[in-house]
């Protein structure tokens, strides 16, 4: 029976993306670990590998096509022991447009443990076919092992070679208890999904039918997955979450003249090289307050506030699709000079559409800068699940009064969006207290 490959979720808010390009075409020999097709996602395009030996019999789905839905099949892999005629034989299956295909069954629940049997492809209780890659089925062979006992993690439960391998660690299946029964299968929601991707129902008339109603001309740009994805979840953060905003002035003068000294310090070329931005200390502050504070590197779930032990700083970047926030990961324990590089890297990368999924998701507090774009002060909307998110604005020389005098100092404004579900007031307060001192005495974190 051919193998089907599936458009596979590769970020938890994929529902749907599109199949860029084909790498491997009609006929080839596909091994388990080719890189068989590239995928752009909700965030990035990422490198779709086979789980699965056999020859790429045919390409249900052509390069370029767009809103292709998780778990709809693209392709079908015949196993080596398959000819083309597997391809006319094999059941045709349904699968509605829009709607996501992940909450129905793809596996039984595992037997109970039997003793090896003579035919690795024997059935399991009840007369189900065991489905395994020809791998799989060569492993369990050597080992003596029956597929009937081994639970698959490929597509529609099928047995690969991980299976195999991680079934042989555990020892001889006789010494393995049962495994729990599956819970039953979720029927499919009856709302598309496609439509619950674009976003909450407008308030106001479209804007489309109401720009062809005036006979204003536009040049309609379709919404990527991305765009739409941004939609949605800022959509959602704003009228869910209960902002409120504190708003402090930093002066920067003395990390301005560290930052030059640094610099002019720093080796040009070589794995040592660096050039310090205020972005890279503005990263260190945040991070160093957050474990100073750690009541403000927070999210809210609904039966308990989640306080982070690590601070993962997540970084707005712009790109041609829209933002992205490559995260800088334990960024308290990491110098200046690696911050620097590694939010130069991230940020090149998520340019180009190739940062990992774990490299965009799970930071624990955001930062937005937009002061090289001339902005003073702005108010931002939290990244979700995040508790808190910092807008940096410009440096810019302002008048101050010290010791009751007039002079000129480089301020730079920062604004805390805050979710009071989960920060309160004063811990904002204290949060954006330590971020000043560090921000403008800037030897401190250094230390």
């Amino acid at each position: 029976m051919p193998i089907e490959i599936l458009m596979p979720a590769l970020s938890p808010t994929m529902t749907e993306g599109t199949l860029a390009k084909w790498l491997k075409a009609e006929g080839d020999t596909v091994k388990a670990g080719d890189v068989i097709a590239e995928i752009e996602t909700d965030k990035a395009t990422m490198e779709v590998e086979a789980v699965d030996e056999g020859i790429l019999a045919k390409i249900l789905v052509a390069a370029g096509t767009a809103e292709v839905a998780v778990n709809v099949p693209i392709a079908l892999l015949l196993g080596e022991d398959e000819d083309a005629s597997a391809l006319t034989a094999a059941p045709k299956k349904s699968h509605a447009p829009g709607i996501s295909l992940t909450t129905q069954p793809a596996a039984t629940s595992a037997p109970a443990p039997s003793p090896p049997a003579a035919a690795p492809g024997a059935a399991r209780p009840g007369g189900e076919r065991v489905f395994a890659s020809p791998l799989a089925r060569r492993m369990a062979l050597q080992a003596g092992l029956d597929l009937a006992t081994v639970s698959g993690s490929g597509p529609h439960g099928r047995i690969v070679k991980a299976d195999i391998a991680e079934t042989l660690a555990k020892g001889p299946p006789a010494a393995r208890p049962p495994a729990p029964a599956a819970p039953a299968p979720v029927a499919p929601a009856a709302a598309p999904a496609k439509a619950a991707a674009a976003g909450p129902a407008p308030t106001g008339p479209d804007a489309r039918t109401l720009a062809d109603k005036l006979g204003l001309r536009y040049r309609a740009v379709p919404n990527t997955s991305m765009r739409k994805v941004i939609a949605r979840r800022l959509t959602e953060a704003k009228q869910t979450i209960p902002h409120f905003y504190l708003t402090i002035d930093c002066r920067i003068d003395d990390l301005l003249k560290i930052r030059e000294t640094l610099n002019a310090r720093a080796p040009k070329d070589g794995a040592d090289a660096y050039k310090l931005s205020v972005n890279d200390f503005v990263v260190r502050a945040v991070a160093l307050a957050l474990k100073k504070v750690p009541a403000a590197n927070a999210s809210w779930s609904e039966d308990a506030t989640l306080i982070y032990d690590q601070a993962d700083v997540s970084v707005a970047v712009a790109t041609p699709g829209g933002l992205i926030t490559p995260i800088v990961k334990h960024a308290d324990a990491k110098g200046l000079a690696q911050i620097s590089n590694e939010m130069k890297d991230l940020a090149k990368r998520a340019r180009e559409a190739k940062l990992a999924p774990e490299e965009f998701q799970g930071g624990t507090f955001t930062i937005s800068n937009l002061g090289m774009f001339g902005i003073r002060e702005f108010a931002a909307i939290i990244n979700p699940p995040q508790g808190c998110l910092l807008a940096v604005g410009m440096g810019e020389q302002r008048p101050v009064v010290t010791d009751g005098a007039l002079a000129i100092a480089t301020i730079m404004t920062c604004t805390l969006s805050i979710d009071h579900r989960v920060v309160d007031g004063a811990v904002g307060a204290e949060f954006l207290a330590i971020f000043k001192k560090l921000i403008e005495d800037p030897l401190a974190m250094l230390l």
